[in-house]
């Protein structure tokens, strides 16, 4: 049996909630601390030609081991498995803290990333386990908030660690706030009983992990590190599609593989999983030159173009939370994401028009708060979407592979706009204008990407909302 409202009173629900919340802002906290120390870290430690894997070796690591933490929790239990990601994510965070040199805090980022990885995840597998469907969207949308508004104070609170202590301490930091939500999980969440009797897909699980890993890389390195026409990148390429032909081999050959063919059979996950990667090809290819828009096309400060993003959080943190209470009181999911996605296409849109018609903060700043507001309609409701679909034994692993694949798609994007900007960019003198050009460009693409997103939503089934967390 799994945990239910039955089985779980509603006190007990608030803790686990209040220490599933902790792990998430400690996720989002980590992600956005870090860049505000990388220029001190820099130098102290040198080695700037390897800067952008402090933040690469996190993000390759926790994306490729998140469909392993949805599998093993869905047969092994939730608990084992949040076990294991706080206290990975704790031991790479004192690892990090005392990290020598560049190559130490590289591969010590590594080993954050994979307990990250099953951070929010988990949560959001626990939330399904205990609140049922139709109460869930209140839950899943503060989840998304937490993170919004953990991302938005990171860098600050980062600048002050990093100034008064040392860039020790944003790892340091890690470690109280780690164990507070490791005690309240462990305190307060039920151990839930397997169905049956599971055997461990090993090779399975080195084939899906090697296989996202390689295919990471490829779009990691390609371009920059690795010319596209590199034997480094073609070989990658080569062996992520090898060993993706012997998984999707592999997977029909035993009885528990470590992916189930049988997910890739339910219309919702499948239509799910393209719209959210979709989203956020568009998103954070687009959104990840905020900062670069503001300081060099509009000449505001480091710390201006920072607080010159946040209506996008703010915009996300106030739909996500009103759209929990609209979904516990329609039962639908569907209407909002409509509404988020048109309301995210219309803003991509006209930050595009503005950016290239030199607008200014007037046109830009309200059209990126409406971005947030439409981002926060989707996120939340296409987890319960995909949870609502699945049986409790296919639910844990359901989620995991969801935000495997917009993490995948937000790679891609970042990616693949990096990729469009070095182009508009290239043998040309650096200047606003040519800035502001490409940079256009960028969030054009962007538009397209978020509308085709738009588009396959309509193929989104909308199933009846479960008023109970069932085991079924």
């Amino acid at each position: 049996m799994t945990m239910t409202e039955t089985t779980v009173n509603a006190a007990l629900i608030r803790k686990i909630y209040m220490g599933l919340v902790i792990m998430i802002g400690l996720a989002a906290l980590d992600q956005s601390i870090v860049a505000t120390a990388l220029p001190r870290i820099v130098d102290e430690l040198g080695g700037m030609t390897h800067l952008s894997w402090v933040v690469t070796a996190y993000v390759l690591a926790s994306t490729a081991v998140m469909p392993l933490y949805g599998k093993l929790s869905d047969q092994y239990g939730r608990k084992p498995l949040l076990y294991t990601a706080i206290i990975t994510f704790l031991i790479g965070s004192a690892l990090c803290g005392l990290a020598q040199n560049m190559v130490e805090l590289i591969a010590f980022r590594a080993i954050q990333g994979l307990g990250a990885g099953g951070f929010m995840p988990l949560a959001q597998i626990v939330i399904g386990d205990l609140i049922p469907p139709a109460e869930r969207g209140k839950r899943q949308g503060s989840i998304a908030a937490v993170y919004a508004l953990t991302s938005v104070l990171g860098p600050v609170l980062g600048g002050l660690l990093t100034d008064w202590l040392s860039w020790h301490w944003i790892f340091y930091v890690n470690l109280p706030v780690g164990a507070v939500a490791l005690y309240v999980i462990a305190k307060s969440l039920p151990h839930d009983k397997p169905h049956h009797a599971h055997k461990i897909d090993y090779l399975g699980s080195v084939l899906l992990t090697g296989a996202v890993t390689a295919a990471l890389l490829v779009l990691a390195l390609g371009g920059t590190e690795w010319a596209w026409q590199s034997r480094e990148l073609l070989y990658t390429a080569l062996l992520a599609l090898a060993m993706i032909a012997l998984l999707l081999w592999h997977v029909r050959r035993v009885p528990e593989p470590v992916l189930p063919p049988d997910l890739f059979q339910n219309r919702v996950f499948n239509v799910a999983s393209v719209v959210l990667a979709l989203t956020f090809v568009g998103m954070m290819g687009s959104s990840v030159f905020f900062p670069l828009l503001f300081q060099m096309v509009m000449g505001a400060s480091p710390a201006s173009s920072g607080l010159l993003t946040m209506p996008m959080m703010v915009g996300l943190i106030i739909s996500s939370t009103l759209n929990g209470r609209v979904l516990g009181k329609t039962g639908r999911y569907k209407p909002a994401q409509v509404l988020g996605l048109a309301l995210a296409t219309l803003s991509f849109g006209v930050l595009a028009w503005g950016i290239s018609s030199a607008a200014g903060y007037g046109v830009l700043e309200p059209a990126i708060f409406v971005l947030g507001a439409g981002l926060g309609l989707v996120m939340p409701n296409m987890t319960i979407a995909v949870q609502n679909s699945l049986p409790a034994m296919r639910r844990g692993v359901g989620t995991a592979m969801l935000g495997f694949f917009r993490s995948l798609g937000g790679l891609i994007g970042v990616t693949g706009s990096g990729a469009i900007l070095a182009q508009q960019l290239h043998g040309q003198a650096a200047t606003a204008g040519l800035y502001r050009h490409a940079i256009g460009n960028v969030f054009t693409v962007g538009t397209v990407m978020v509308g085709l997103g738009l588009l396959m939503l309509a193929l989104l089934p909308e199933l009846p909302m479960a008023t109970r967390a069932s085991a079924k």
